[in-house]
Formats: structure tokens, C-alpha cells, sequence
């Protein structure tokens, strides 16, 4: 239960800058800054991967004393063109691009360095672009941690069948001939490649289904929200999920957590919910070993999509670099 003298979110503001920035291959991204011109600079890296669009991390910050910078990646939200179109050349997003995008975007906007904050993959996204350019972050907050590794993968798309037996079995028959010992990841994609609309508008919304029956237990955050999304915004999601996940983000395994010696100049808060099922707390736990400036807070009534308890943990950290 959040205490009566936990954070609350600041006040809904609106943006003062946006734009859509070139960033080569046709690709334009979606960017825009709210708060205070001259305050400390922070970004925002949403979820999915695909997950654009959302604009509420920005009561998050003190609009008095951050720069708030949010962005949608490749493919998704404001961005162009639309992953939702089965024309958009995939093979040009990739996590490399992404945190290309990343740099040229903070290029852009005149910024030195930058406070980073995300989660689930946008925890994925923030750990590969600090570790690789690890002088232009002052600060990380994490919620949801995940890394994107084979066995993460694994486990979000076929381990949580023992958990959900019923919930996976439909989702496998949503990709006709997968065994059950096989690859439901590649076959979605394969799924959201295929020229008939009809096809991967069905794929799209079998996999939201499985996805809200992993958090369709989490009462106190935000169950069902994936099969909610507008038709677009699901094609895109589903497509840019399959992609990234198929390919493993294209990291090596292990990768972020055995380049976490790089993050040990930054100081950082992990966050997560103990009933996370879709992300296990256990990836949290072993950056929290590896990386020597994060401290992990572990929220015991919290799911992968939050809690009152969780929302005042994200508040307080991101509070801690505001001076």
C-alpha cells in the first residue's frame, strides 16, 4: 500500500518542441521536449519494442526542473513510415539503429548528457546505449527490468504455458503447425510477413491476447491493455515485437549484464515488482550484482504493469536526480 506521503505524479503538461527527425532510410522519428528549456535533460525510452505513442512519462518529472525529452522509436507511434505497413523494409530497424536514433536525437537537441529512464524493453534499450556510450548518461531509473535475453524470451513465450495452459495453447493455435517444443516467436513473425491482411491482423490479435493473459492477474496495475490498442498501433506492436524478439535484439547472450562493469560511474535505481511474472524479478537481481552504482527496490504488490506502491518508487528515484 503506497503510504499518504508518497510522490504524486506532477501535473499533465504539453509539449513546448517536437519534430520528426531524419535519421536515414527513409526513417523519421517522432521526438518532442516538455518542462523546462533549460532544465536538466531527461529521457524518456518506451516499452514494446513497438510500444510508441504514449505521452503520460511525463508527469513523471518535475517540469520546473527537467528537460523532458520523449521519442518513439522505428516503425511505431509518430514515427515514419508505420511498421503497421507490410511495404516498411524491417531489416532497417534494428536495436543498432535504435540507439544510432538515440545519439543523433541527443545531437539534435544540443545535449550533453542525459538522465535515461524506461522499462520492460525500454530497460533493454537504455542498458545497450549507456553501456556504449556511457559518458552521456548522469543517471538511469529502471522499471520492469529486462535484458532481452534468449531465456527471457523463452520464458515469456513458452515457459509461462506451465502457468497458463489453457491461455498458451490458444496462442500457439493462433500459429498454425507450431509444435509444442517449438518457436512460437519466429512463426508470429513469419505470420506478420505474410502478404494477406487478414493473416496478420489475426496474429496480431492472438498475440495481444496472450500477452494481456500474462498480466491478467496484476489487479492493481493495468491488465488488458495490449488487445485495447487502435488496429494500426497493435500491427505495428506485434510486428516490431516479433522482429526484435526473433532475432533476439540482436545482442549476444548475456551481453548487457557481462558489459554492466561499464555502467559503474553511473548511479542508478532498478525497480520491480516481486509478481512480475512476463519479466522475472531474477534478471533485476543479477544487474543489480553486476552493475556496483544501482540500487534494486523490489515492490512486493506489483506486476509487470505497475502499482500505486511502483508509480511512487519510478516518482522518488527520478526525484533523486533533480538536484
Amino acid at each position: 500500500m503506497t503510504t499518504s506521503g508518497a510522490r504524486q505524479p506532477f501535473p499533465e503538461i504539453e509539449p513546448y518542441d517536437s519534430g520528426l527527425l531524419d535519421v536515414g532510410a527513409d526513417n523519421r522519428i517522432y521526438w518532442e521536449t516538455s518542462g523546462n528549456p533549460d532544465g536538466r535533460p531527461a529521457l524518456v525510452v518506451h516499452g514494446g519494442p513497438g510500444s510508441g505513442g504514449r505521452r503520460g512519462a511525463r508527469t513523471l518529472f518535475d517540469p520546473d526542473v527537467f528537460r523532458i525529452v520523449l521519442f518513439d522509436q522505428r516503425g511505431c507511434g509518430e514515427s515514419l513510415p508505420h511498421a503497421s505497413d507490410p511495404a516498411v523494409d524491417m531489416r532497417n530497424n534494428t536495436t543498432a539503429h535504435l540507439l544510432t536514433d538515440m545519439e543523433s536525437l541527443r545531437e539534435h537537441l544540443g545535449i550533453d548528457r542525459w538522465l535515461l529512464y524506461g522499462g520492460s524493453w525500454g530497460s533493454t534499450l537504455i542498458l545497450a546505449y549507456a553501456e556504449r556510450h556511457p559518458e552521456r548518461v548522469t543517471g538511469i531509473v529502471l522499471a520492469g527490468v529486462t535484458t532481452t535475453r534468449p531465456q527471457e524470451i523463452d520464458w515469456l513465450y513458452r515457459g509461462l504455458r506451465l502457468l497458463l495452459p489453457a491461455e498458451w495453447e490458444r496462442f500457439r493455435g493462433g500459429a498454425p503447425g507450431t509444435a509444442p517444443d517449438g518457436n512460437p516467436v519466429e512463426a508470429y513473425r513469419q505470420l506478420m510477413e505474410d502478404p494477406d491482411p487478414e493473416v496478420r491482423a489475426a496474429a496480431a490479435r492472438e498475440w495481444c491476447a496472450w500477452e494481456d493473459a500474462v498480466i491478467a492477474h496484476e489487479t492493481l496495475g493495468a491488465p488488458g491493455q495490449y488487445s485495447t490498442k487502435p488496429d494500426a498501433a497493435r500491427l505495428a506492436f506485434v510486428r516490431i515485437c516479433t522482429h526484435y524478439f526473433a532475432h533476439a535484439a540482436w545482442l549476444e547472450d548475456g551481453q548487457l549484464l557481462c558489459d554492466a562493469h561499464r555502467l559503474a560511474a553511473i548511479p542508478g535505481v532498478l525497480i520491480h515488482g516481486r509478481l512480475d511474472l512476463s519479466a522475472p524479478l531474477r534478471t533485476a537481481w543479477e544487474l543489480s550484482r553486476a552493475w556496483s552504482g544501482a540500487e534494486l527496490r523490489i515492490i512486493e504488490d506489483s506486476g509487470h504493469t505497475g502499482s500505486p506502491e511502483l508509480s511512487a518508487s519510478i516518482l522518488d528515484a527520478i526525484a533523486r536526480f533533480a538536484t
